[in-house]
């Protein structure tokens, strides 16, 4: 593939994992190579990189010999477990999971709001959750303009965020309603708790385990993660956020129900618009006379965050209302990974074949 970048994908057969592969491949870096690796129970399999059959090989510490980046996607543990042995061999990790997200030596990165943290990565940078990128990048343009004080939202989050088994969940739940059978539960509202819901026709304010404090772990990962992201610290008190996260019966893209109060009397909806019209990786789109407003179906398969029914809280002076949509698996989970990466590369962060920070080659 010519001169460039080793790159790995870890957890490549999954549903961000594949999406990664086709997010790379339209990606500005330079790739000589890619490793696709997976668990013992997709080795062997045949995907492809720019027209060429790659097999998938098993994850190992020794995997990741001569990569330049790895992108992750394969889940928590195994992320904990592989990606130090990664940063061992010289590469530089984007990882897509949880583990190492509230790590305050761990970049927590949405390029478009905080790209100059990647600066200070020591070999690992974390993409945030999906519900969370998406409002970042609706809201820190607004907060530049005019300024950001608390953050209400309410999350309609689809099935596929639960990964690629939990979307084949809602599918076959809503054939057998369709076919007048009982549903069958196994993974929804979350896999590890100890009762399962139906999603199709349904819906669930349960995201992840309820927590001791009331607040689900999804719940718990926006307000932190808004934080971190904004302010560098994820227990500031400068800007309040509370979360209400539900899983909806809608297969990709998540929409969102955020209430803001810039602390600013002055800010008008004009601000906001004019904000968010020339804020990258944002489309406006906002006619109510002509009811055009972001939707998850047109959302699906796109990058963009989609912004609309932005409207004034007519109760409270420089507060606001605003519904945001994206594709969780694209700019919400692959997406974000490989732009990380790209910003890596443009900003002289990781080299192809040198050693990055405390990595040995």
């Amino acid at each position: 593939m010519g001169t460039g970048f080793v790159v790995a994908i870890l957890g490549a057969t999954g549903a961000v994992g594949t999406r990664l592969i086709q997010q790379l491949e339209q990606s500005t870096i330079p790739v000589s190579a890619v490793k696709l690796l997976a668990s013992e129970r997709s080795a062997g399999k045949i995907l492809t990189f720019k027209g060429q059959d790659v097999p998938v090989e098993v994850a190992r510490p020794e995997s990741f010999a001569g990569v330049d980046l790895v992108l992750a996607s394969a889940g928590g543990d195994v992320s904990k477990r592989l990606l130090p042995e990664a940063v061992k061999r010289g590469a530089v990790c984007v990882d897509n999971t949880s583990a190492f997200r509230m790590n305050p030596d761990v970049p927590l990165v949405v390029p478009e709001v905080n790209e100059s943290a990647l600066a200070q990565h020591h070999g690992i940078i974390a993409n945030p959750n999906c519900s969370t990128i998406q409002m970042m990048v609706a809201l820190a343009p607004i907060r530049q303009a005019v300024g950001l004080r608390q953050i209400i939202v309410s999350t309609y989050q689809a099935a596929s965020g639960a990964g690629q088994s939990a979307l084949q969940e809602l599918y076959r739940e809503a054939q057998d309603f369709l076919d007048g059978k009982p549903m069958q539960a196994a993974i929804f509202p979350t896999k590890g708790d100890q009762k399962h819901y139906p999603l199709a026709f349904n819906l669930l304010p349960q995201i992840d385990v309820l927590e001791d404090n009331l607040y689900s772990h999804e719940e718990w990962k926006m307000i932190h993660e808004t934080k971190k992201i904004m302010l560098g610290d994820m227990d500031a008190s400068e800007i309040k956020v509370t979360a209400t996260c539900v899983r909806v019966p809608v297969p990709i893209s998540h929409g969102e129900s955020i209430w803001i109060d810039t602390g600013n009397p002055d800010a008008t909806v004009a601000h906001v618009r004019q904000a968010l019209a020339t804020a990258p990786g944002v489309v406006l789109q906002d006619d109510p006379k002509h009811q055009v407003y972001p939707q998850p179906v047109n959302a699906t398969g796109t990058r963009e965050t989609y912004v609309g029914r932005v409207r004034p809280d007519l109760e409270n002076p420089g507060a606001f209302n605003l519904w945001v949509v994206a594709d969780n698996l694209l700019k919400g989970a692959a997406w974000n990974t490989v732009q990380i990466a790209q910003c890596l590369v443009a900003d002289g962060l990781v080299h192809a074949g040198v050693v990055s920070k405390g990595g040995v080659r």
